[in-house]
């Protein structure tokens, strides 16, 4: 725990949980994550987008993985994403965590996604990560309104939304392609105002050691 302290005062884009932390990936992060991400790949890839055709692939190629890093870091910059990866206290690489496609003006909203190594899926390190995502875009950002649109069969990631409280706000059609394919997509929120009445119970729960 120690080390992810001093981590968090070197970084201040580090945000730290009890047994998780979240911070840019940098490139010296691509072997682990090129590791979980293969040993994954179709436990992960049957719910993400298919890439664009000719694109180069991050898990094969280290320089497209510091394109995505840079990428990532472009769309900090102007406030438009925020990528995170999750790390356990031991320093372990488990998935990550993002607040993507930033709406600020009267919306003041972004969406939520995760995902997480499956030999490390069912111990609460994604609720944790999304609820340090969730206080950092409330508390720091000013965020009004946080979204995540789950396909209906991605049961895992449903319990996640769930298990933090968000609200079911029905099932939005063929909303995103996904391998191909515009899937359905159940669509939950939390706005700020059920942010703060709920922030001490996830806190106790999933933030204090």
């Amino acid at each position: 725990m120690h080390s992810m302290r001093s981590r968090r005062q070197a970084d201040p884009n580090t945000l730290l949980g009890a047994r998780v932390l979240l911070r840019p990936l940098r490139v010296d992060d691509w072997e682990a994550w090129r590791d979980v991400r293969t040993r994954c790949r179709d436990w992960l890839e049957r719910w993400e987008p298919r890439p664009e055709l000719g694109a180069s692939d991050p898990i094969a190629d280290r320089e497209a993985f510091r394109a995505r890093c840079g990428a990532w870091e472009r769309q900090r910059h102007f406030d438009a994403a925020y990528g995170f990866g999750l790390f356990l206290a031991n320093g372990r690489f488990a998935g990550e965590v993002s607040l993507g496609s930033l709406h600020r003006g009267p919306f003041q909203m972004g969406y939520i996604g995760y995902w997480v190594d499956e030999l490390l899926a069912g111990n609460g390190y994604v609720p944790e990560g999304v609820v340090l995502l969730m206080r950092y875009s409330f508390e720091s950002l000013d965020l009004h309104r946080l979204e995540a649109a789950i396909v209906p069969r991605n049961v895992a990631s449903r319990r996640v939304a769930e298990k933090l409280g968000m609200r079911d706000e029905g099932t939005a059609t063929r909303f995103l392609q996904i391998q191909g394919v515009y899937e359905d997509h159940v669509r939950y929120a939390i706005t700020v105002e059920e942010w703060h009445e709920r922030r001490p119970e996830l806190t106790a729960k999933f933030l204090t050691p």
